[in-house]
């Protein structure tokens, strides 16, 4: 009889959120899509619109990114803003999703779902409908985002080569 081995799967996740027809709501997407295959170990995962659908993809990963556009998080368009804590539906800030990144993620932490999870936000500023196209500040963030979040990932995978 032949033994099944278990599935080894990665301790690190980036999800990226948001809807590439959208114009800048993609920001997230786009940034995951710039990170896939860039860091052994790391499963980058398409968060789609995020929301509820958010707390599933987040089991059983020790750690996770979720990059997303929202909306009055920066004083700029293409603003970049990393949250340990993201802002919950009384924040003005917010998702452009059915319930927040900020909800989503203290389901999944009250759940159990995740270990660390930090959020990392780009102001999108306005958001079209049916296009692909990202303002150039836009742009800048996703370049900006993945500087961060590649930052985040090194030290964690630091952190695991200390046994911390």
């Amino acid at each position: 009889m032949r033994k099944e081995l278990p599935v080894q799967k990665n301790r690190i996740a980036i999800i990226g959120c948001g809807n590439p027809f959208m114009g800048n709501d993609g920001a997230g997407y786009l940034t995951m899509q710039a990170l896939e295959g860039r860091y052994p170990g790391v499963d980058c995962i398409d968060g789609g619109t995020g929301g509820f659908g958010l707390i599933p993809l987040m089991e059983e990963y020790e750690r996770v990114v979720i990059v997303d556009a929202m909306t009055g998080i920066g004083d700029r368009i293409g603003d970049v803003v990393i949250l340990e804590t993201p802002p919950v539906h009384a924040h003005p800030a917010c998702s452009l999703h059915d319930i927040g990144v900020g909800e989503a993620v203290a389901v999944a932490r009250e759940l159990g779902h995740a270990g660390e999870i930090v959020v990392v936000g780009i102001e999108a500023g306005e958001i079209r409908a049916f296009t692909r196209e990202v303002d150039p500040a836009v742009r800048e963030g996703i370049r900006v985002a993945g500087e961060h979040i590649l930052r985040i990932i090194g030290e964690w995978a630091d952190d695991a080569g200390r046994g911390a």
